[in-house]
């Protein structure tokens, strides 16, 4: 199996690699490094959600990969997560 470091906002996450004309296989890669991010903060799928202010459904299907999620908006919330961490804000909630 062949992977490539896929990079969100400074975040590395470690993918299976996909052509890219493989819409399924693009779909999977979104899903996991989602779920990636939201590991990094130390947070459940509902915590998570809360957090971010996004509804647990939309959150959920994102993360499973049946619904798409806009590659902008994975990036944001990297984004933020990173700044999150910088600042040492999920530190607490991981001891």
């Amino acid at each position: 199996m062949k992977t490539e470091i896929y990079n969100v906002e400074g975040i590395e996450i470690e993918v299976e690699r996909t052509s890219k004309d493989d819409t399924e296989a693009e779909r999977r890669k979104m899903a996991y490094a989602f779920k990636m991010i939201r590991e990094q903060s130390g947070m459940n799928r509902k915590d998570f959600s809360d957090w971010l202010g996004i509804p647990y459904r939309t959150m959920q299907e994102w993360e499973l990969g049946r619904r798409v999620m806009p590659e902008y908006v994975l990036r944001l919330i990297a984004y933020k997560v990173l700044n999150e961490k910088r600042k040492g804000a999920f530190d607490h909630e991981n001891s």
